[in-house]
C-alpha cells in the first residue's frame, strides 16, 4: 500500500499516485481514504468499503457480492469467481495490515480519483444534528409522504418545506399539519412551512415527488411507470439544474415513476453545462438514490404472509432491481429456489395492477413504503431499500448512509441464478438511459 497526506486527509491507495507528493507513515486516523480506479462518468463517486477486493471491483455488481469480488491477500487480483483476462500476469496487489483494520472497523472511504473534483470529497465530514427536508410537489403521493414525514419523523427532521405549482394546495397542507400536535408536547413534530422554488435546495434532503402524464384508472397501458418517463424526466432535468446552481450539497430523492431512471436523469444532467457537455460538476453519483424499492418489498412481504410456501422471504429474502419491470425478489439467499421468487416476483410485479383493478390508484403504500419510511431510515442511517449508483445505473439494493459513506450489503454468496437475475435488471436500465 501507498500512503499520502492529502490537504491533511489520509489517502491510501494500492498503487503509486503522481502528483500528490512524497509518500508518508500509514495513518491510523478515524477515517481512512482510498484512491480506486474507475470510470469519471459511470463509475460511483464514493462509498464505504467493507471488502478489500471492493478497492478493485467496487463499481460493478461484484461489490455485493464477497465471492465474486478479487482476492487481495494472494498474488494476484483475481479470486475464485472471476476469471482473468488471457493476458493477465500476476500483479503483487494486497492490502496491508493497517488498512485491513481499517476495513474491519468500517473506516475507510473509497474515491473515484477519476471524477473531476475528488479531493473535495477528502474534506467531507458527515452532518450530525436534525435535518431539513424539502418537498416538491404535494399530490397524492406527496401529501401522504408529507404526513408520514410529520407523524414519525420528529426525531431527525428539524423541519420540512412543501413547494407545489398549486399556492392552494400549499396552504391547505401547511394548514393541515400545523393542526397536528400532541396535547402539551407542542413541538414533538417538525413544523412543516411553505416555500418558493428558489429556496427548495436550501435543505440536506430534497424530495422529488412531481409527475405528469398518469394513466388514468381503467387505462390498458401495462407499464404505467414507464409510460411516466418521458415527461418526469423533463421535470427532472430542471430540477437537476437548480441542484447545480444552488452548489446543492445534500441528497437527492427521487420517488415518482420511474424511479430508477430518473435518478440517473437527475445525476447526468446535473453534471452538464450550459452547452450540455458534461464537466462533473453537479450531484455526485453517491448524492442522488431512488426511492422504489421499499414498496416492493413490502409487497412481497405481504404475500409472503399469506402462503406458507413463500414464508420465508420474511427472514431470508431479497429484493433487487428497480421499481417495476426488471425488479427481482429472491425467496431466501441461503435457502433460494427459482421456482419460487419467480412466483414471488411475478405477484410483487403486478400488485399495482391488481389496485388498478379495484378501481384505485396505487400510491398509499408507495408514498409510505417507499417514500416517508425508507427517507425516514436513511436519515438515521439504517438499513434500507433504494437505489444506489452501481454498474452505471441506479440498482435497488439493501444500504445504508454511514460516517464512511453509502454502503450496499455484502453478501458471502449470491446463488448463480439469482445474480444472473441481477444483472439481466441492471442492463435492462442501461437500455432506458
Amino acid at each position: 500500500m501507498y500512503y499520502y497526506n492529502v490537504n491533511g486527509a489520509a489517502l491510501a491507495s494500492l498503487t503509486p499516485l503522481e502528483g500528490l507528493g512524497p509518500e508518508v507513515e500509514p495513518s491510523n486516523s478515524w477515517r481512512l481514504f482510498a484512491a480506486v480506479p474507475g470510470d469519471p462518468v459511470l463509475g460511483r463517486g464514493s462509498f464505504k468499503v467493507n471488502h478489500p477486493g471492493q478497492l478493485l471491483a467496487g463499481h460493478g455488481l461484484e461489490a455485493l457480492d464477497a465471492s465474486r469480488l478479487p482476492d487481495l491477500d494472494s498474488t494476484g487480483p483475481w479470486g475464485e469467481a472471476l476469471m482473468p483476462p488471457p493476458d493477465y500476469r500476476p500483479i503483487p496487489l494486497m492490502v496491508d495490515e493497517n488498512v485491513e483494520q481499517a476495513i474491519a472497523d468500517g473506516r475507510v472511504t473509497a474515491v473515484n480519483t477519476s471524477r473531476p473534483g475528488w479531493e473535495e470529497l477528502l474534506r467531507w465530514t458527515p452532518g450530525s444534528g436534525k435535518k431539513r427536508v424539502n418537498i416538491v410537489a404535494i399530490g397524492d403521493v406527496g401529501s401522504t409522504l408529507l404526513t408520514g414525514l410529520k407523524l414519525l419523523g420528529g426525531d431527525v427532521i428539524s423541519s420540512i418545506g412543501i413547494c407545489d405549482l398549486s399556492s392552494q394546495i400549499t396552504a391547505r397542507w401547511e394548514f393541515e399539519m400545523g393542526q397536528i400536535n400532541l396535547p402539551w408536547n407542542y413541538n414533538m413534530f417538525p413544523e412543516v412551512e411553505v416555500i418558493s422554488p428558489e429556496e427548495l435546495f436550501d435543505c440536506d434532503m430534497f424530495v422529488f415527488v412531481a409527475s405528469k402524464g398518469i394513466p388514468p384508472v381503467g387505462s390498458q397501458v401495462q407499464d404505467v411507470r414507464m409510460a411516466q418517463f418521458e415527461a418526469n424526466a423533463g421535470i427532472v432535468k430542471h430540477y437537476a439544474k437548480m441542484a447545480r446552481e444552488k452548489g446543492f450539497r445534500g441528497l437527492w430523492c427521487a420517488v415518482s415513476d420511474p424511479v430508477d431512471p430518473l435518478a440517473k436523469t437527475a445525476y447526468l444532467e446535473s453534471n452538464k453545462d450550459e452547452n450540455g457537455n458534461w464537466d462533473g460538476r453537479g450531484l455526485r453519483p453517491e448524492q442522488v438514490q431512488g426511492f422504489g424499492l421499499g414498496v416492493m418489498n413490502a409487497r412481497a412481504a405481504y404475500f409472503a404472509k399469506r402462503d406458507e410456501r413463500l414464508a420465508s422471504f420474511l427472514t431470508e429474502g431479497r429484493s433487487f432491481g428497480p421499481h417495476g419491470t426488471g425488479l427481482f425478489i429472491a425467496n431466501s439467499i441461503d435457502h433460494y429456489d427459482e421456482e419460487l421468487s419467480q412466483e414471488l416476483t411475478r405477484l410483487t410485479v403486478t400488485a399495482n395492477l391488481k389496485m388498478r383493478e379495484i378501481g384505485f390508484k396505487p400510491y398509499v403504500a408507495p408514498a409510505l413504503s417507499s417514500g416517508a419510511l425508507s427517507l425516514l431510515l436513511t436519515l438515521r442511517g439504517e438499513w434500507h431499500c433504494g437505489s444506489v449508483f452501481l454498474d452505471g445505473v441506479y440498482m435497488g439494493v439493501k444500504n445504508r448512509f454511514t460516517p464512511a459513506g453509502v454502503e450496499t450489503e455484502l453478501l458471502p454468496r449470491i446463488p448463480d441464478p439469482l445474480f444472473g437475475h441481477i444483472r439481466e435488471a441492471a442492463e435492462h436500465l442501461k437500455g432506458i438511459i
